[in-house]
């Protein structure tokens, strides 16, 4: 199970990150999406993407995050640009267990780094979380991405167009 913990959500400032912080973690693999501040239209919006085009992520919003690290029985990632680099971190990592990936938006406390099991970067330079994210599930997925067959729609690959098929 891949869960995502986002930090520092301010839904005034942040709606547009965190939304994609949210479908890039659906879009790459991630079980499960846990935002610390309270955002119900977050919520919908994504329940309401997942409805549309499958996948069973689910989210939830306004939990505490030290509570979520502290009782998390499993690996926890935090991408920062200060952390062990990706590929070297990638290799520490034990297969098969369950796996949280903590994503800050704001100034992260000091306890996010002493909470995780390793604090990973993806590079050494300021970056989007976003972007950190994506390359991080690619790269701890082998590059596999999942398949979603149970939506009410499907991109149909197109090299020259837009072709989405409404699933009966």
């Amino acid at each position: 199970m891949i869960t995502v913990l986002r930090i520092g959500h301010r839904p005034e400032r942040d709606k547009r990150i965190t939304t994609h912080v949210a479908l890039v973690a659906r879009a790459f693999g991630a079980d499960r999406i846990l935002v610390d501040t309270r955002d119900l239209d977050l919520e919908r919006n994504f329940s309401s993407t997942c409805e549309r085009w499958g996948g069973s992520t689910t989210i939830k919003t306004g939990v505490k995050h030290r509570e979520e690290m502290k009782n998390f029985k499993g690996q926890i990632v935090h991408l920062t640009m200060y952390g062990e680099e990706l590929g070297k971190a990638l290799g520490t990592l034990e297969p098969g267990m369950d796996l949280m990936i903590v994503v800050g938006a704001e100034k992260v406390p000091r306890e996010v780094y002493e909470l995780s099991t390793i604090n990973v970067s993806v590079g050494n330079q300021p970056h989007s979380e976003v972007a950190a994210l994506a390359v991080f599930l690619y790269k701890y997925n082998n590059g596999k991405l999942p398949e979603f067959s149970d939506g009410q729609m499907k991109i149909v690959p197109d090299p020259r167009g837009k072709t989405v098929l409404e699933n009966e």
